[in-house]
């Protein structure tokens, strides 16, 4: 907190979560939120790491067997401390699964408010790591080890609540019974609310000014470069229970009224939860004050040549990403504020510099004469 203004600093990203949040509940509304984490182990201490020069390193379990019954068997001391652990944290589990790739394994925090997910969130990576120390085990969750891999995610789920609890993204039994919500923009938005709707077309309006809260390292990049062909979605895309879009929309009749939401699929492992939040809410509760339109139709109706190339695409470095989110009236600035788009923005035109100055393996291999 400032010492003299009492408010929340721009460099606090619980702080600036937090100033969302606060925003929602004077509408009546509660900002609710899940995370999922894909992350890789390794069978690997710091000593070993450091002493491969973090290259060569050995995966904990060996193929690219997602959803394996067989793969989460080994190495149960390590899982079930991890678990153990987590929920004498207060840090409760909804779901723990292999995912593809080699030692990767995907964990799904349960949902419960936006501002406490995001402190679990943040919680669980220390507590993996830790624990990982203790049986010879090393967590990552850089969202791209491996450039012919597929990378890691860290999806985020939003919904909004009302003062009653009942989620502001259902329809009503009425609308579900007779086949959807009339006047919805779309087909795929026929199962969500018209607040919803409008939560989404925030989000999608303002997406590509605030991707460095998203993804804020040199690295998480990389993962975007693969798009679609590696789950990871880089472009202004929405759609019904669609893996490909960058906004999965999940509404009945796929689940219950009470779970309709919004997963965000941009984000890898490696982001910051409390700011990913914050951007996400603030741009959703903009489109609702806005009562915006969704500007594009969904991704199953993009199919033409012509149609995609006027879908506009994500930044695929970190510095384009930021000087976008820094540029003058950016949607960044109007729902984070000047002062933190310029204190973080700077912080991340530092980590470009760094990246800039710093030569790689690959062009020492690719260049040396």
């Amino acid at each position: 907190m400032d010492p003299e203004t009492k408010e929340p600093i721009c460099a606090c990203p619980r702080g600036t979560l937090k100033k969302v949040i606060n925003k929602a509940e004077e509408h009546g509304w509660q900002a609710m939120a899940g995370v999922e984490y894909e992350y890789f182990h390794f069978k690997e201490t710091a000593k070993t790491v450091s002493e491969k020069k973090f290259t060569g390193l050995e995966a904990l379990t060996p193929g690219m067997h997602g959803y394996s019954m067989l793969r989460t068997t080994l190495n149960q001391a390590y899982f079930i401390d991890l678990f153990d652990r987590s929920q004498e944290f207060g840090i409760n589990i909804e779901s723990h699964h292999t995912e593809t790739g080699p030692g990767v394994f995907e964990t799904a925090l349960a949902y419960t408010s936006a501002l406490r997910v995001a402190d679990n969130a943040t919680l669980f990576k220390l507590s993996a790591k830790s624990i990982g120390m203790k049986h010879e085990i090393i967590p990552s969750f850089m969202a791209k080890p491996y450039g012919d891999l597929p990378g890691t995610s860290g999806h985020i789920h939003v919904s909004l609540r009302d003062k009653d609890g009942k989620s502001l993204f259902a329809i009503t039994d009425e609308e579900l019974a007779s086949g959807g919500r009339k006047g919805a923009q779309y087909e795929d938005t026929k199962w969500i609310s018209q607040e919803c709707e409008w939560f989404l077309a925030g989000i999608l309006d303002g997406l590509t000014d605030v991707v460095p809260t998203l993804v804020p390292t040199i690295n998480g990049y990389k993962r975007l470069v693969g798009g679609e062909t590696f789950w990871a979605p880089n472009a202004v895309t929405y759609g019904y229970d669609s893996r490909a879009a960058s906004i999965r929309i999940l509404s009945p009749p796929s689940v219950a009224q009470a779970a309709t939401r919004l997963e965000i699929r941009v984000p890898g492992a490696d982001v910051q939860p409390h700011l990913a939040l914050a951007s996400i809410f603030s741009l959703g509760l903009r489109g609702i004050e806005k009562k915006i339109a969704l500007p594009l139709p969904p991704i199953s109706q993009i199919t033409t040549p012509e149609a995609k190339s006027q879908v506009r695409k994500l930044a695929t470095s970190l510095e384009a990403a930021t000087k976008e989110m820094m540029k003058e009236g950016s949607v960044g600035r109007e729902v984070l504020g000047d002062e933190f788009v310029d204190h973080f923005g700077g912080t991340r035109e530092h980590e470009v510099n760094l990246w800039n100055a710093a030569v790689t393996n690959w062009e020492g291999g690719y260049g040396f004469s």
